[in-house]
């Protein structure tokens, strides 16, 4: 699978156990600063392949002194290793019974800028992978998964310092995955607010099949590196359902209408914090009106030139997303499906 944590929400409201990890050896840190990942380039230097990017893990003594500034960071728990560490002694000596339970704890750490510059001319071999996209496509899997889940929640922080509801100072609660209001009579605190907890905003991505089965649709915007097509995408407005927005989107953006729509699979996007819920769509008409201010260009590509870029790559008239992004994944459903 793709996870490298499980996420124990049951230990977000357990502060004691929360305040025992912080210190623990075996805890894990990631650092992030701007909502961008410290990494390191990893595998040997004498292979002919790229250096890998990875994710880079520091422990305790390496943040200590972040951590005694609380109101300089932000510190989200993300969840504990799946595998127990062999050999990790059940009580080491001084830890606080809460922490000794084997289980290896992971942070994520936001820092200032300034904090982060001072880090980086301490360790020259790492850096904080800028920008995100497509850089976040180079890690590990399970360690883009991680980001993801970081990433997204700082995100949330950076941007909702104030109580939404009422405009007062909020303080975080539950590990990080929670703002609660400080101001007694406000109404977030009555009631579930989705204001008091992270955002996730769902967004359709569709693999468009033309009505007789051998073309598919796709299209790019002007910021997409020249050359680039891929699946048409949108945000799910409020009341709608996942297939009445695959139809408006397609619609908006193409002109063409869609019938069926059919769920494929879904990636969480840290951009900063979507769902892409990924759809195969029928269209039933063909004809393509391009709106110039969502996209500047959609086509109807065949499965042959689809086959094509998907296995020879670059050197084609067109290129598509890399492998680890779900536009990627629909596309090659469709060309595995039988015409």
């Amino acid at each position: 699978g793709s996870h490298m944590l499980d996420r124990r929400s049951d230990k977000r409201n357990n502060s004691d156990w929360l305040q025992a990890k912080e210190s623990h050896p075996t805890t894990v840190y990631l650092l992030f600063s701007d909502l961008n990942p410290l990494v390191t380039l990893g595998g040997n230097k004498e292979s002919s392949q790229q250096p890998e990017v990875r994710l880079c893990q520091l422990n305790y003594p390496d943040v200590k002194g972040y951590l005694a500034q609380p109101e300089k960071i932000t510190l989200v728990f993300l969840g504990v290793e799946l595998e127990m560490r062999k050999g990790s002694p059940a009580q080491a000596g001084g830890v606080p019974e809460a922490a000794a339970d084997g289980l290896v704890a992971w942070f994520a750490l936001g820092i200032e800028p300034g904090a982060a510059e001072e880090f980086k001319q301490r360790h020259e071999n790492c850096y904080f992978l800028h920008p995100p996209m497509p850089a976040l496509l180079q890690l590990k899997e399970k360690e883009a998964g991680v980001v993801a889940q970081a990433r997204s929640v700082l995100a949330w922080h950076s941007r909702y310092k104030f109580c939404p509801t009422c405009g007062s100072a909020t303080k975080i609660e539950e590990g990080g995955y929670k703002r609660v209001c400080v101001r007694e009579t406000c109404p977030s605190l009555q009631g579930v607010h989705n204001t008091s907890y992270p955002r996730v905003d769902p967004v359709v991505i569709m693999q468009v099949i033309h009505p007789d089965g051998t073309k598919c649709l796709l299209g790019r915007q002007k910021r997409f590196p020249p050359g680039m097509f891929t699946c048409l995408a949108g945000f799910i407005e409020p009341g709608e359902t996942i297939e009445d927005a695959v139809r408006r989107e397609v619609e908006e953006e193409s002109g063409v209408k869609v019938g069926h729509v059919q769920y494929v699979s879904c990636q969480p996007w840290p951009m900063p914090s979507s769902l892409m819920i990924g759809c195969l769509a029928v269209a039933v008409s063909t004809e393509i009106k391009v709106d110039k201010n969502e996209i500047e260009d959609a086509r109807w590509f065949t499965r042959e030139q689809v086959v094509d870029v998907l296995t020879k790559g670059k050197q084609q008239a067109f290129f598509v997303p890399p492998s680890r992004a779900i536009a990627h994944q629909l596309i090659k459903h469709w060309v595995g499906m039988n015409p």
